[in-house]
């Protein structure tokens, strides 16, 4: 009985370390951003990189730091599996509509709401649905990061 049960133990815990392994190492990763206009200790309202000079870059740095520090959870390339939102589809409600100022204020709530999730994270009932990456990633690499989501809008 005791050899039984010793077994059985061994073998919850390494399904539960299975388990949490699945996912990879899910320790946000810092991002290098040395190749970007340095922001500054100040948030900006709207991103960035969105367009301009350093726009090819921020999305050069973005995919990655994606690929490093969301695809687990949102999917590849910004697809979802269904775990997590599926980040094309951020901010569509924003791109249908006609008039410019309402779609530039639905577009700067987007972008807050973006800043604000990244950076201090989302909990429900005392359940972490995405982890805070403040501290962790920059300025930059969060904007990179919507850089890469933007250019990954669905059509």
């Amino acid at each position: 009985m005791r050899l039984s049960r010793s077994l059985l133990l061994w073998a919850s815990a390494t399904c539960l370390a299975s388990a949490a392994l699945a996912h990879g190492d899910v320790v946000p990763q810092a991002v290098d951003t040395s190749t970007l206009p340095q922001l500054g200790p100040k948030w900006l309202e709207s991103n960035p990189y969105s367009k301009g000079p350093a726009h090819k870059e921020a999305l050069r740095i973005g995919s990655s730091a994606y690929n490093q520090n969301c695809a687990r959870c949102h999917g590849l390339e910004a697809i979802s599996g269904g775990i997590a939102p599926d980040l094309r589809k951020f901010d569509e409600e924003c791109t249908g509509l006609a008039d410019a100022a309402k779609k530039t204020a639905c577009f700067k709530e987007m972008d807050d709401y973006y800043v604000g999730t990244v950076r201090r994270g989302r909990t429900r009932d005392g359940r972490v649905y995405m982890p805070p990456f403040e501290g962790t990633l920059s300025q930059e690499a969060i904007w990179a990061i919507r850089t890469y989501l933007e250019d990954r809008r669905a059509p």
